[in-house]
């Protein structure tokens, strides 16, 4: 789905809170996909254990490949609505860059079909 920057940060909570659920009862990750001019990167969380306390963080970026990490719930959790809740142009106003032609994007699917190193 394409990030959507005009919900309001309860419905990002919920939306966050919902996704963490499946990632620890299903064989599934999240990804969110962020698109800048020239280059993107790529966040993978997936369950890393049976109680969902502990994930395994994947990030990717054109630049710099693949890195893998251990992270906390609460880590994956604050990450994502922090992802969720930044807008295309307060990107853009960051980076110094007009915006991406395409939006950023978080998904749920399952850990199959998700890109590894």
């Amino acid at each position: 789905m394409t990030v959507p920057t005009d919900r309001d940060h309860a419905s990002v909570v919920a939306l966050v809170e919902c996704a963490l659920v499946e990632l620890t009862h299903e064989t599934v990750g999240a990804v969110f996909i962020s698109r800048q001019v020239g280059r993107s990167t790529r966040t993978q969380y997936v369950a890393a254990d049976n109680v969902g306390e502990q994930f395994q963080k994947r990030h990717f970026a054109d630049r710099l490949g693949w890195h893998e990490t251990t992270v906390p719930r609460r880590t994956v959790r604050d990450e994502l609505i922090t992802q969720l809740t930044r807008s295309a142009s307060t990107t853009a106003e960051r980076t110094g860059e007009r915006a991406a032609s395409e939006p950023d994007t978080f998904v749920v699917k399952p850990v199959r079909e998700l890109r590894t190193p």
